[in-house]
């Protein structure tokens, strides 16, 4: 009788491709969320191995040992805790494939993480930076200009995500509907309204785009469209003019303040969470910090014991 044949397993970077294969196929991860993974993993197995560990023979000691290094190298806990969970769905890959006996990072608790409240700025503060991106915009006339101002518009005016803003394709400056059919994390899709400001200025910058193309923001770049580091680049200029700090100002910023100005003027969480298009409400209750002052108020106001209370 023949012996039954070997399991052919790869090598580390061939069992980082198959992970981020799965992941691609079965959930959708986005190229970002894939190349991340990749330089997590990378760094991950080249540490283990230069330990002498083996990853499909691994105990849960080298995974904490590895989360400790990461703490001396100043990563923050939000950070490694998300490495973890890259580290997590690997091993557990590694386990359903069946080139491992177990999970070693099951037993291994995440770093505590602190609430981090999101910078916000006011509503103010975007009718300043709004404004100059307007002035500017007519005082030069350049598509540039024009650009900067149709990007600021549909970012505070849809609160997308600054890959999925950068990479509108060209069809969208023209839409005569009142809202954009956006593709975001996962490949859901989502509708998100549009305000006539952001139609107006998108309509601009469309009559003022040279040639033909398959995108919005079309760019000298690797992609074809522009890169989040120039936008976050040009942005902090329009915020230096405005006179506001130019490190309180980026992008993730303004989608913050889209988020919180809703709240604050009463839109229902659900709402604000379906137009972020956040898979989890958690990750939407971050915003509700904005509320904290208007509630007490509120309840100051209104709570029908309040006067009882301060005539005590």
């Amino acid at each position: 009788m023949s012996a039954a044949p070997a399991v052919d397993i790869p090598s580390g970077d061939g069992l980082i491709q198959g992970y981020l294969d799965m992941l691609a196929a079965e959930r959708g991860a986005a190229a970002n969320t894939l190349s991340a993974y990749r330089r997590d993993l990378a760094d991950y197995l080249g540490v283990l191995t230069r330990a002498g560990h083996d990853p499909l023979t691994l105990e849960a000691g080298p995974v904490r040992a590895y989360m400790a290094e990461l703490e001396t190298r100043g990563l923050s806990a939000s950070s490694a805790a998300r490495r973890l969970s890259c580290i997590r769905g690997f091993h557990r890959f590694l386990y359903a494939e069946g080139f491992s006996e177990g999970d070693p990072s099951a037993p291994v608790a995440a770093p505590r993480k602190g609430r981090v409240l999101p910078k916000v700025l006011s509503v103010a503060e975007v009718d300043t930076l709004l404004a100059t991106a307007r002035r500017q915009a007519e005082a030069d006339g350049t598509g540039r200009s024009r650009r900067m101002l149709c990007l600021i518009e549909l970012l505070y005016a849809t609160g997308l995500r600054v890959s999925e803003l950068i990479a509108l394709p060209r069809a969208a400056g023209s839409t005569r509907e009142r809202y954009l059919v956006v593709k975001g994390k996962g490949g859901r899709e989502r509708l998100v309204p549009l305000t006539e400001m952001a139609r107006g200025a998108m309509r601009d910058h469309l009559a003022r785009l040279p040639v033909d193309g398959p995108w919005l923001f079309p760019a000298d770049s690797e992609s074809g469209h522009l890169t989040r580091q120039s936008f976050a680049r040009d942005l902090k200029d329009v915020a230096a003019a405005a006179g506001l700090r130019p490190d309180r100002v980026s992008p993730h910023v303004l989608r913050h303040a889209f988020a919180s100005h809703l709240l604050q003027n009463g839109a229902d969480l659900r709402i604000v969470q379906e137009l972020l298009g956040h898979a989890d409400i958690a990750t939407t209750q971050i915003y509700t910090h904005v509320l904290d002052d208007r509630l007490k108020g509120m309840v100051r106001d209104l709570h029908p014991l309040s006067d009882a209370e301060d005539a005590d």
